[in-house]
């Protein structure tokens, strides 16, 4: 979902694509049907804030196929299935309750990696995708983080809308210290409103008390 988004924007600056937190400025279309909320002119640092699916799908358009598969190969990042699915072309939709999946332990992994500046990747880009990754504070800890919400699937490969499906995932920072987390939750029943939403506002309520004694 868009955890996704965080890998989007270290190939969009190691190819060029972006270039800093606000360029480029690319314009809304018609085409993109997107929702009210997401139907303006949209930047890097704006697309990750407010999660604009638009502008990750014209980042791996711009990048095409072919370096859009390289990169996740390269990342490790899940499964690596970047196919279409279910009717769904996976250069812009495989991370879209699609082919593309990733586990907790998958996401702290390639976190760690990110953090680190350990991607098979430029410097300078990680460090660009970084700046623009959301911050939070809470009790003292600087998190740096995304929200991904959506469905599961039924056994039919359509969406079950009975499983909501939330993720938080990051890093924290706090007098030196740097902690990778990703956290994940499946709930029952029809939510409302975004599920990774809620999950990120409890995990800033629970990491002071989490992090005590550690």
């Amino acid at each position: 979902m868009s955890t996704f988004k965080l890998p989007i924007a270290i190939m969009g600056y190691d190819m060029g694509i972006l270039k800093s937190d606000h360029d480029p400025l690319w314009p809304y279309r018609k085409a993109y049907g997107a929702p009210k909320r997401a139907r303006k002119s949209v930047d890097p640092a704006i697309w990750q804030a407010e999660s604009i699916v638009w502008y990750s799908q014209e980042v791996t358009r711009r990048l095409g196929a072919e370096a859009f598969a390289r990169y996740v190969t390269a990342f490790g990042y899940g499964n690596r299935d970047v196919s279409d699915r279910n009717g769904r072309p996976g250069l812009t939709e495989s991370w879209l309750m699609s082919s593309l999946e990733i586990s907790p332990d998958e996401q702290v992994v390639f976190l760690a990696k990110f953090v680190n500046g350990a991607l098979p990747v430029s410097q300078d880009a990680q460090r660009k995708a970084r700046a623009i990754t959301p911050q939070f504070r809470t009790d003292g800890w600087l998190v740096h983080g995304k929200t991904g919400s959506g469905w599961l699937r039924n056994s039919l490969g359509a969406v079950d809308y009975e499983r909501p499906l939330g993720w938080f995932v990051g890093w924290a920072e706090r007098d030196g210290r740097r902690v990778v987390f990703a956290r994940m939750r499946v709930e029952a029943g029809k939510a409302v409103g975004p599920s990774g939403l809620r999950l990120r506002e409890e995990f800033l309520a629970e990491l002071p008390g989490l992090m005590k004694g550690r």
